[in-house]
């Protein structure tokens, strides 16, 4: 059975009733949220010990080492089909399959989206949509109030990739209630604050989106040395080109 990743992160009621969980994509740190919130919540229901196995011919030797409940961490998912779901299915153990995206996976995924005793859950960056309910969540959890001009910032600005999405909003919550504004906002989270050199490239674009991008990577006295050293360097090479084309 499909899992929406994002019904883990936002729902404090989520319920790991399955077994059997395969979590794969391409976006690591979400993968590695997502691992972890599982192990979470089954931690608040009961002893459990995680044991890290590379496949599952590994498995026999680890059985019996631990009274606790075991949650087996497999890494590698070679030769895994419906017969050995049906088989680690019968043992009193939950298992976590963690591997990324593949072509050699195809087969295995396709296992699990018709098992509707297990999960599969696909990790991708954020889109608008995943960042506008990561950031509702947040909001609502923390209890914390924002302006729209803030609140679409974020969802414009903050990276695709959960875990520095997660970290921006963590250091948000350091702040008072009336320092949460734009400027400070800019200064505190974490926003890609490279490229000043495109700005040179920006000047013959219409005035708004100069200021824009301006605005969005000139925030210290730094930055505009930074900017203008730039501006003296690109303009060098100009002076000293013999043609356009060189």
């Amino acid at each position: 059975m499909r899992l929406n990743p994002l019904k883990i992160l936002t729902n404090k009621n989520f319920e790991t009733d399955k077994k059997i969980y395969f979590i794969s994509g391409n976006e690591l740190t979400l993968i590695e949220k997502i691992k972890s919130k599982i192990i979470e919540n089954f931690r608040k229901k009961e002893n459990v010990v995680v044991l890290r196995v590379d496949s599952l011919e590994n498995l026999e030797e680890e059985v019996g080492l631990f009274e606790s409940k075991k949650i087996y961490l497999v890494e590698n998912c070679k030769k895994i089909n419906k017969q050995i779901l049906d088989n680690i299915r019968k043992k009193n153990c939950i298992f976590i399959f963690v591997q990324e995206n593949s072509k050699k996976i195809k087969k295995i995924k396709s296992d699990f989206i018709k098992d509707n005793d297990s999960y599969l859950i696909d990790c991708y960056e954020l889109d608008q949509n995943s960042k506008v309910t990561i950031l509702n969540e947040f909001l609502n959890s923390s209890g914390l109030e924002v302006k729209q001009d803030v609140y679409w910032f974020l969802i414009e600005k903050l990276d695709s990739k959960y875990g520095f999405f997660e970290d921006s909003l963590n250091k948000i919550l350091e702040l008072e209630q009336d320092d949460i504004n734009l400027v400070n906002i800019k200064k505190l989270v974490t926003i890609n604050e490279t490229g000043k050199e495109k700005l040179f490239f920006y000047l013959l674009k219409k005035n708004n989106k100069i200021a824009e991008v301006y605005r969005e990577k000139i925030l210290t006295n730094l930055d505009v040395n930074e900017f203008f050293y730039y501006c003296k360097f690109f303009c060098q090479l100009i002076i000293e080109s013999n043609n356009e084309s060189e």
